[in-house]
């Protein structure tokens, strides 16, 4: 039994759709076993089709030159469908709701957009519990995103990032014991949940980012069993560091904690040895694309990244603490905004990544042209 069906009698999801969805899954489950029985005893990391089942996916195991195919546009999604609301801390970056997407993307996918990542802004009363029961929410803002993008941009490429910090009463990545401290192994279950039921949604990716050790390899199991490991690429910020640089996201995504902070799951800085051990595991677990968090103030660790995942993609995330900088410096005049931007994400793409995670990318689509 996994821990979303164990508590769900004290959370509030409704129980008739539990049961739907545990028979749903149990018959998957039941015409995957046959298929997968090899796989789930031995290596997950041999399972290798979801890596490159989208054509974008494909086109992510080439080395290149910066190019619109690369990038990776975040996206803020308010559960309040008619939101648009500028971020102070983040320069031109909005929350928005579920009736303001569509028009928003439509000019950039044209422009040649190729993909998304989406993180959850729940802002009602009562939204945010413990559990972060609401992180996988039939009707909450990224499932309802995935469903109305895949209908909308049939060619574009839909990553639903998967963590629990925005749904959290608490505001950290899991699910915390009574004295403060996090309970990995219910927050493993928990996050694995998530991930499928982004999954099932329509995501062609998820991303973890919430660092608890063993995620990878519980999302990849749960993935097989239900027969869709080859239709979902599973990308692991694996080497995520702690630091100031993440203070405009959670100004977007009113995801601080509450309390504490989140070093004891997130790297310290300098903690190289911690980052190759982290990428090494998350490759063994089943990772299809590792991903480096910070990515210019780490660009060793992106370099370490390639050498250790030489046959995988790397992914760097140019985070709102970086986008920020780079707005202040050029508003300083110290350069102008375009040559700041192209030089630090190429100096990402010399290290060695060939996937970048940046608020730079509605700039990139108009800079590199046709």
């Amino acid at each position: 039994m996994s821990f979303s069906s164990l508590v769900s009698d004290i959370t509030y999801r409704d129980s008739d759709r539990d049961d739907r969805r545990s028979q749903v899954s149990r018959a998957r489950s039941y015409a995957s076993t046959a298929a997968t029985s090899v796989s789930i005893s031995g290596e997950v990391s041999s399972q290798l089709h979801g890596g490159y089942s989208h054509p974008l996916a494909r086109a992510w195991q080439a080395e290149r030159q910066l190019t619109k195919a690369m990038l990776i546009y975040p996206l803020f999604m308010s559960d309040r469908p008619d939101e648009e609301t500028l971020i102070p801390s983040l320069p031109n970056q909005y929350r928005r709701g579920l009736n303001k997407l569509v028009p928003f993307l439509t000019p950039l996918v044209r422009k040649g957009l190729r993909s998304v990542i989406l993180f959850g802004v729940p802002l009602a009363d009562g939204s945010k519990d413990a559990l972060g029961t609401s992180a996988d929410d039939p009707q909450g803002p990224v499932i309802q995103s995935i469903r109305l993008l895949r209908r909308a941009f049939p060619s574009l490429f839909i990553i639903a990032d998967v963590c629990l910090c925005e749904y959290t009463s608490h505001g950290h990545c899991g699910i915390l014991r009574d004295d403060g401290s996090l309970n990995n192994t219910l927050s493993v279950d928990r996050i694995s949940d998530v991930a499928m039921a982004y999954a099932d949604a329509g995501a062609h990716c998820v991303a973890p980012s919430d660092m608890n050790d063993g995620r990878i390899r519980a999302i990849k199991l749960k993935l097989i069993e239900a027969g869709i490991a080859h239709q979902v690429v599973l990308m692991s910020y694996s080497a995520k560091f702690s630091g100031c640089l993440y203070g405009p996201f959670r100004d977007a995504a009113g995801s601080a904690p509450s309390f504490g902070d989140r070093r004891c799951y997130q790297l310290p800085p300098g903690g190289r040895g911690l980052a190759r051990r982290a990428i090494q595991r998350d490759i063994q677990e089943g990772a299809d694309v590792i991903m480096v968090k910070p990515a210019s103030q780490y660009l060793d660790i992106i370099s370490d990244a390639k050498e250790i995942g030489k046959d995988l993609p790397v992914a760097a995330y140019q985070v709102s603490g970086e986008f920020a900088m780079i707005h202040a410096a050029a508003k300083a005049g110290v350069f102008d905004l375009k040559t700041m931007a192209f030089e630090a994400t190429e100096g990402i793409l010399r290290a060695g990544a060939s996937i970048v995670v940046s608020y730079f990318t509605p700039e990139f689509l108009d800079w590199l042209g046709n």
